[in-house]
Formats: structure tokens, C-alpha cells, sequence
């Protein structure tokens, strides 16, 4: 079974519910294809792909995998003694920010905030850039700047103490992850299997 998925969707989607799936079905193979861009699920002859429900295909069978989520601006107590925190969206021009591109050829993604029906998009700039959300955590971690990320990925964190979330009241919400594969007569059972493991039951 070829799933072809972001990082952050492989560690906190695929990754719990792998070692139960392996136990009981030992002849399923698994391969993750780690991948921020829009792949073309059938050209690239993958059995599925991993991403928000908003950006599935009409055409496209979509099964959610988890709860909607959103994002958290996140840094360490040690840049914030360093920096001021920030009040609005507006404030993080004059910070340092770890940035995200998402595919090769793909621009920077800018922040998106929203807040009593008012959206913004607010372009920052900082001294690391990652197509990799995981690496864009890890240097907030680090200290070298605020991420922009998946607020479960940081949550852990958070409760901690070894990152601080602010402009929580900003962040938005998007809708969650789906695995979403074409409309096909012939699944084959393991990969039905496969589908039944990952879904979202809460």
C-alpha cells in the first residue's frame, strides 16, 4: 500500500495506528511517501494520499482521519525574555519567524489569521525556512524563532513549559485530515483493511 502524505500527517495519523495494523495483518506492506505538494494520486500510481479536507478532489473518496485542528504560533520562553510578545498578527513582521515551502517550486507560505470574520495573511521573515513542519517546530524549539504550527503537534510542548503559544485568539480553523483515493471499483481487501485502521472515530 503506497500513501503518500506530509509529515506531520505520517507522525501523527499513520504512526499510532501502524504497529496494531502490522500486528494483525504481518503480509500488508506499508510504504509513506513523505510529500508537501499536491501529488497526483493516480499518475504516481499511489493507493492514496493524506490531506485536509478542504483541498480533496470531488472526484476523490474521502475518509477522515482525525478531528478538525488548527494552528498555534509557538516559541520558548527564552526568545520571548529576548523578544516582546505579540499583541496582533500585524507584530510579527518585526520578529523572527520560521517559514514553510511547501513544494520545491512552491512560494513561501504566508500566515493566515482570522478572528470575528476578520481574515488576514501576513507574510514574515526569519533565518529558517523548511519544507518540513517537524524541522519548523524543532527550531522554534531551538530557539532560533516562532513557528507557525499544527497546535497537537505542539501541545506537548506547551504543557511543558519549553514552548509558549501566543495569538491563540487569531488562529484559525481548518478542517481535519482526510485519506482520500479514487472512486474504484476493485479495492483490494488489504487495502480496505488498511482504510478501516486509519479511520477517525471520535
Amino acid at each position: 500500500i503506497r500513501i503518500t502524505c506530509s509529515d506531520d500527517a505520517a507522525e501523527s495519523l499513520l504512526r499510532p495506528a501502524l504497529p496494531a495494523f502490522f500486528a494483525r495483518y504481518p503480509d500488508i506492506s506499508v510504504e509513506i511517501c513523505i510529500d508537501y505538494g499536491f501529488t497526483n494520486i493516480v499518475t504516481e500510481r499511489f493507493d492514496a494520499g493524506i490531506r485536509l479536507g478542504e483541498s480533496i478532489g470531488r472526484d476523490m473518496i474521502a475518509v477522515r482521519l482525525g478531528p478538525d485542528w488548527r494552528l498555534a504560533v509557538v516559541g520558548t520562553p527564552d526568545y520571548f525574555k529576548a523578544h516582546p510578545v505579540p499583541v496582533i498578527p500585524q507584530d510579527l513582521t518585526a520578529h523572527r519567524c520560521i517559514n514553510i515551502r511547501h513544494s520545491v517550486g512552491g512560494s513561501v507560505y504566508a500566515w493566515e489569521f482570522e478572528k470575528d470574520d476578520r481574515k488576514l495573511t501576513i507574510r514574515v521573515n526569519g533565518p529558517l525556512l523548511s519544507n518540513s513542519i517537524i524541522h519548523v517546530m524543532n527550531g522554534a524549539l531551538d530557539g532560533i524563532g516562532l513557528a507557525y504550527v499544527p497546535e497537537q503537534m505542539a501541545r506537548p510542548h506547551i504543557d511543558a513549559g519549553r514552548l509558549i503559544e501566543v495569538l491563540a485568539d487569531w488562529s484559525p480553523t481548518f478542517e481535519g485530515f482526510h485519506l482520500y483515493y479514487p472512486n474504484r471499483r476493485n479495492t483490494s481487501s488489504a487495502f480496505a483493511a488498511f482504510v478501516e485502521a486509519v479511520r477517525y472515530r471520535g
